[in-house]
């Protein structure tokens, strides 16, 4: 069974990578009917980076440094941003 695929740039100011994805895949995984194949791979983006930082803090060996406390605060803010509820009621996953 062939599939589709789709191709998503991903770009700062001075560096660019391509990710290529079932277009099928992201069907699935989008939450709305209007929701745009850079929207579906954002929220990804953001939900797989507040996993890890999480996971990092609160699931590590040890304190977490305080420079590391700090990013996933942040994360964790523009995560609520993003979604518009905490990761911790997102997931079910709160400390």
């Amino acid at each position: 069974m062939a599939s589709d695929t789709v191709t998503l740039t991903i770009e700062t100011d001075d560096a660019t990578d391509e990710l290529t994805v079932p277009s099928g895949l992201l069907d699935i995984l989008r939450e709305t009917d209007d929701e745009t194949d850079p929207q579906v791979i954002g929220d990804l983006a953001m939900f797989g980076l507040a996993q890890r930082i999480h996971s990092a803090v609160h699931h590590a060996q040890g304190e977490p440094d305080a420079e590391i406390a700090a990013l996933e605060e942040q994360t964790l803010d523009l995560f609520e941003e993003r979604f518009g509820t905490t990761f911790g009621e997102l997931t079910g996953h709160d400390h």
